[in-house]
């Protein structure tokens, strides 16, 4: 069976709706929770269907970045699992952009796990 999870903290300096809307903005998922953390919040997000990566799929053909994502992803399988990394403030504007490190994304990446 197929899961997705994303993963985002919410700095203190963050509105925890706008990190939300960050992640819906590329993917659909079926669950969230909020969890508090001594410096913030995490938001979990899961879903059972790759059909929730639609969106981002779409944003990666209308962009004509196929080839730089498919490179993302492919560093990112480890076993039955990708793992990768979206730049979360970019994401809260509706561009995707995808980060090498957690350093690249100022206020903390937007996690994505697909273990199938």
């Amino acid at each position: 069976m197929t899961k997705v999870t994303f993963v985002a903290e919410v700095r203190p300096s963050e509105d925890e709706d706008k990190v939300k809307v960050a992640i819906m903005n590329f993917f659909d998922f079926e669950s969230i929770r909020v969890e508090e953390k001594p410096l913030g919040k995490v938001i979990f997000a899961e879903a059972n269907s790759l059909s929730s990566l639609k969106k981002m799929h779409r944003v990666l053909r209308e962009e004509r970045i196929l080839d730089a994502a498919r490179k993302y992803l492919r560093r990112g399988i480890q076993g039955k699992k990708i793992t990768f990394m979206i730049h979360k403030q970019a994401a809260s504007v509706g561009v995707l952009s995808f980060v090498d490190d957690e350093r690249e994304s100022p206020l903390g990446p937007i996690e994505v796990t697909i273990e199938y």
